[in-house]
Formats: C-alpha cells, sequence, structure tokens
C-alpha cells in the first residue's frame, strides 16, 4: 500500500452517526473501532469512535473519529489531514519536515494499536496526524 492522505474529521459524540451518513452519500465500506475495543471496555466512552475509515468507490477516503475525553471540539477547527501507509521511511521523512518549525502535541511513537502515530501542527497553523502500519505480508 502506497501512502495515503485525506482529512481526518473530530466529532463530539456522534461520530458513528456521521460516517454512516457520509457512507449513505458516498457509498463505499465503513470500518468503525471502538474506544472500547482499544482496551477500553468499560469506559464511558466504549461505544464511541476511536477510529473509523470511509473508502469509496470513487476513490475517496475519509477519516473520523470522536474526540476524547478532554480534548476541545470546536466545529469549524475539528479536522486534520491525515497521511498513512507503511512506508516508514517516507512518512518519518514527511513527520520531521511537518513538524520542523512547528508544534508536537503527540510524538511519534509506537501507540496501543500497534502502529507508530503522531500529531503535530505544522508552522501554518495546520493540524497534522502521521500513522505508519506495518507491512501487510
Amino acid at each position: 500500500m502506497g501512502s495515503r492522505l485525506n482529512p481526518y474529521i473530530s466529532f463530539d459524540g456522534d461520530a458513528r452517526q456521521a460516517l454512516e451518513f457520509y457512507k449513505e452519500v458516498f457509498g463505499g465500506t465503513l470500518a468503525l473501532n471502538t474506544y472500547g475495543a482499544f482496551g477500553q471496555p468499560d469506559s464511558p466512552e466504549a461505544d464511541k469512535i476511536m477510529h473509523g475509515m470511509l473508502e469509496t468507490p470513487s476513490g475517496f477516503t475519509l477519516m473520523g473519529a470522536d474526540s476524547p475525553p478532554g480534548m476541545e471540539h470546536t466545529p469549524g477547527t475539528n479536522f486534520s489531514v491525515s497521511l498513512s501507509g507503511e512506508d516508514d521511511a517516507e512518512l518519518r521523512g514527511y513527520w520531521e519536515k511537518l513538524s520542523a518549525g512547528g508544534s508536537v502535541s503527540v510524538p511519534l511513537d509506537k501507540q496501543m494499536w500497534g502502529d507508530v502515530f503522531g500529531m503535530c501542527t505544522d508552522r501554518f497553523g495546520i493540524p497534522w496526524m502521521v500513522n505508519i502500519s506495518e507491512p501487510q505480508g
């Protein structure tokens, strides 16, 4: 899989409904993962969406999730640009350039779901997410 660039939208508790709506609009395949499925089964957020991805027949990709507790949700600024894929060197190179002169909110590091992930805001104020997954055999 090559690297992918797409929008990533944060929702205020209604990510499931929003992503299902976008599936009705664009068609395609929707995958939803909850906080409960990733080690938080007893939390109040267990049924909330930790990560959702819609892939459409037109080649569009839209990702989204419910904002985690303690993270501010402000409509109009509730997005990031997502870079993801399996090419570690390529994605780390993008990360280094995007984070230079900006700010890092989540350092690029191994996460509980097994991928390397980080969040930064570039020097122009654009929020970015970088996710590096293990190559699929």
